[in-house]
């Protein structure tokens, strides 16, 4: 939650930030963490079966996404490239599922939920200079 936190007060609209990782691993609460870098204050809930949650209350309006349902296609029919270039910050879980459809600067994180003592590991990939400048900010390359 406090690397979300802290990569929420550095993204910009126009900003998407894909996470991957299995059920419970973290990817809501990574969210919730960048919710609150944005100063939204409502309650973050996964969008499991809604696809798309819109946070609007914050510096910048949070676009909330769970993909997973569209494993067979329907991505271009959500007009996925309207929020990715729009105003907001777009988080998106299960990302391959949509990969034609992701601009081609993003945030990579890749939780991994260990067995011992319940641990994530994060792994953070930048594509794109402006990426790359956000984990040198928030210290990239260092296991959370």
């Amino acid at each position: 939650m406090q690397l979300g936190q802290q990569i929420g007060k550095l993204v910009m609209a126009g900003d998407v930030i894909v996470l991957s990782g299995d059920l419970g691993a973290g990817k809501t609460t990574f969210t919730k963490g960048l919710a609150l870098g944005l100063d939204i204050d409502e309650t973050i809930k996964s969008p499991t079966f809604t696809i798309i949650r819109e946070y609007q209350n914050g510096r910048l309006p949070l676009y909330h996404m769970d993909v997973y349902r569209l494993e067979n296609g329907g991505g271009s029919d959500l007009g996925l490239e309207e929020y990715f270039d729009g105003d907001g910050v777009s988080v998106v879980e299960w990302a391959q599922f949509v990969a034609d459809e992701l601009p081609a600067q993003f945030l990579e994180v890749s939780f991994e939920r260990t067995e011992i003592d319940d641990v994530r590991r994060l792994e953070l990939i930048a594509h794109g200079p402006h990426f790359e400048q956000i984990l040198q900010q928030v210290g990239g390359n260092r296991e959370q």
